[in-house]
């Protein structure tokens, strides 16, 4: 799945035209997620706040699916 989002995370503004600014591309060509944001200083400060070793939680949306507690 490609999830693109036009909404600038730092500010939360949307990004009119996103084609010409700048963006993030996290992920592979099946599962990616596409950010924008209204200028580079934001794309920046976006990338600074990135963990070192990020994880990637994978969730089960099987029928059998038992919650326990």
């Amino acid at each position: 799945m490609h999830i693109r989002t036009t909404t600038d995370p730092i500010n939360l503004r949307e990004v009119a035209n996103p084609e010409s600014h700048p963006r993030v591309c996290q992920g592979d060509s099946n599962n990616s997620l596409e950010i924008y944001f209204e200028n580079e200083e934001h794309r920046r400060e976006y990338l600074a706040l990135q963990p070192e070793d990020p994880k990637v939680i994978c969730g089960d949306d099987s029928d059998d699916y038992v919650a326990e507690g």
